[in-house]
């Protein structure tokens, strides 16, 4: 993508009424647009960011047996009757709207719905387990949407939900699905602590959470350093600076930011709307149930939040706009150009994604500023420099300093990242 084409814009300056920094970051960056609070639109380098962390999230599903499908966002209300949440729990901050002859609400969470669709679908034991999730946006009357994408009324979320026969099966894939989840959140910069907290209004039992350390995160918890145990503080009874039984280790008290959880539902639901199947004794059971939520949208907020520096984000390889940002310096030498428009697109033949600073404009401090800021993983600069020196600038965001690589090297140090 040439950048004097891209549709972004950047900014020296945040907007004042922002307080997280992943907001601050991602509008200077210009990745995301604030429609209002808690409300985002994603300009195209965010919307490239939100599409490959989806579908990462898509591979690992997948792998773990789910199948996609895409439920609507408008929900009946008679459904929502049938659970009892309609008017209380997280149906008190469902938007709800009057439809063509009934009320409706737009989707806060999809457990009525999903239980709806299933019943009407499983009928044996041999139809079972089962694992459907979708990718779908979320929206909720959120209070305190000040966190950027980390908290909004209008979000992105994969929601997975599990069907099985019998309590020992959903525990297995419970499971499963815990492996699966550190593994999708890793691969975005991130690492993730598993900490328990309360049902929030879908169980009776503990959930998990999981939990990225993070110095103005939302969240405070109470951590084992070894990660063998934390708990959310809104549920604990422990202190920093206590002996965890688990580990040995002493107790660490730290904000963080919650970027998924898993809930098991056991048959609230199930016994709620009617969802059985029948045994293998030919008894009438009440299928298991799991729910288990990771917030694309929060993962892109949670990666911009905890990888940056003075200068801008530093995104993951995985996660990253392009994987290379290819500068031309300014100069009055028509040989540096001809030479960045070969390199443009010979790496593009090599099906690498570049986004190539060929603007004429803008001095080539000005350009570096902003690839700082933008954060793409490598960046390469031509310069008369470089053409004297048969090479290219190559620099790593991560890294301070900048380095020489000889032409006919490039691309084998590039395809070998």
């Amino acid at each position: 993508m040439r950048q004097s084409q891209l549709f972004y814009k950047t900014f020296r300056e945040a907007p004042k009424d922002e307080e997280s920094l992943n907001a601050k970051l991602l509008i200077r960056a210009g990745f995301i647009h604030k429609e209002m609070s808690g409300v985002w639109s994603y300009l195209p380098l965010g919307l490239i960011v939100l599409r490959k962390i989806e579908e990462t999230i898509r591979e690992e599903m997948n792998k773990i047996g789910g199948q996609e499908i895409f439920m609507s966002v408008l929900q009946p209300k008679d459904l929502w009757i049938k659970t009892g949440r309609w008017s209380k729990g997280v149906g008190e901050i469902m938007y709800k709207c009057q439809g063509v002859g009934k009320e409706v609400g737009l989707g806060s969470t999809h457990e009525e719905m999903i239980t709806d669709i299933a019943r009407k679908f499983i009928q044996s034991s041999e139809d079972l387990p089962l694992y459907l999730y979708q990718i779908q946006t979320k929206f909720r009357k959120e209070l305190r949407a000040k966190s950027g994408l980390l908290r909004g009324r209008e979000f992105g979320m994969k929601d997975l939900y599990s069907f099985h026969a019998s309590e020992k099966d959903f525990k297995k894939y419970y499971e499963t699905v815990k492996k699966s989840y550190l593994k999708i959140i890793k691969k975005f910069g991130l690492n993730a602590i598993i900490t328990e907290a309360s049902g929030a209004g879908f169980t009776k039992e503990y959930t998990h959470e999981f939990q990225v350390l993070a110095d103005n995160g939302e969240d405070t918890i109470i951590f084992c350093p070894k990660k063998d145990f934390s708990q959310n503080k809104e549920i604990t009874k422990l202190k920093a600076g206590q002996k965890c039984k688990k580990c040995k280790s002493i107790l660490k008290e730290g904000k963080s930011i919650e970027v998924a959880n898993i809930f098991p539902l056991g048959t609230k639901y199930s016994k709620a709307m009617g969802a059985y199947f029948i045994d293998k004794d030919g008894k009438k059971k009440l299928i298991i149930m799991g729910s288990y939520g990771l917030g694309p949208s929060r993962l892109m907020g949670a990666a911009a939040e905890v990888n940056n520096d003075k200068k801008g984000i530093i995104w993951p390889e995985r996660i990253a706009p392009y994987q290379i940002h290819l500068i031309l310096a300014k100069s009055q030498n028509s040989k540096v150009k001809k030479e960045a428009e070969s390199l443009y697109e010979n790496l593009q033949k090599e099906g690498l994604e570049v986004l190539y600073d060929d603007r004429i404009g803008k001095s080539t401090g000005e350009k570096l500023v902003e690839a700082d800021l933008i954060g793409i993983p490598i960046r390469l600069v031509v310069s008369e420099k470089t053409l004297a020196k048969d090479s290219i600038e190559l620099k790593k965001r991560s890294e301070k300093e900048a380095r020489f690589i000889k032409k006919k090297e490039l691309l084998l140090f590039l395809k070998s990242k």
